[in-house]
């Protein structure tokens, strides 16, 4: 599959398990059965949750303006705050893995360094200090370019998005695994 129809596969999966977060209306609590993400074809590179993440951040980017109503003008600031927000998100997951992957290796070891185990776990309790303020920052940010209303649809929409997202990632991961 070309990326082109990955993409379009992508949104038509989207739409398909709901479309919009305000159409999700009296079906939030409901589960949607959706189509499985498209296989890869024999000889063809399998799509990577990595991939499917930032074309997901993509579209959701897209939604959100739809969604949330954002004006032209508002968009700009919008963009900029938003994807800081995913940043600070992704970077913060990609240091917590490093440190976590640290302490299991270190933990595995049966003559583990009882100190070095001490400054990953310290590192993980200031990462996750430093997180909380970053992202708190972060939504500040965000909320700054947007009225009342919209920083509530804003709540929202990220959840449905959130659980579209883990949804995709799951069925990637499946298809992606070899068959037995």
């Amino acid at each position: 599959m070309k990326p082109p129809l990955v993409v379009a596969a992508l949104v038509g999966f989207v739409i398909a398990s709901g479309g919009s977060a305000a159409a999700q209306g009296g079906r939030a609590g409901r589960q949607d059965k959706a189509p499985p993400p498209p296989a890869a074809t024999p000889g063809e590179t399998p799509i990577t949750p990595g991939e499917i993440r930032r074309m997901f951040d993509s579209y959701a980017l897209m939604q959100a303006q739809e969604q949330l109503k954002i004006s032209d003008e508002q968009f700009p600031r919008f963009l900029k705050a938003f994807k800081g927000l995913q940043d600070i998100r992704r970077q913060t997951q990609t240091e917590r893995g490093r440190l976590i992957q640290d302490l299991r290796r270190l933990t595995n070891d049966v003559n583990g360094d009882e100190g070095a185990m001490k400054e990953k776990v310290k590192a993980l309790q200031d990462l996750q200090d430093r997180s909380q303020a970053d992202v708190k920052r972060a939504y500040e940010a965000v909320d700054q370019t947007l009225d009342v209303r919209q920083q509530a649809r804003f709540r929202v929409f990220e959840e449905v998005m959130e659980q579209r997202m883990l949804q995709l990632i799951t069925r990637a991961r499946q298809a992606n695994r070899p068959k037995q």
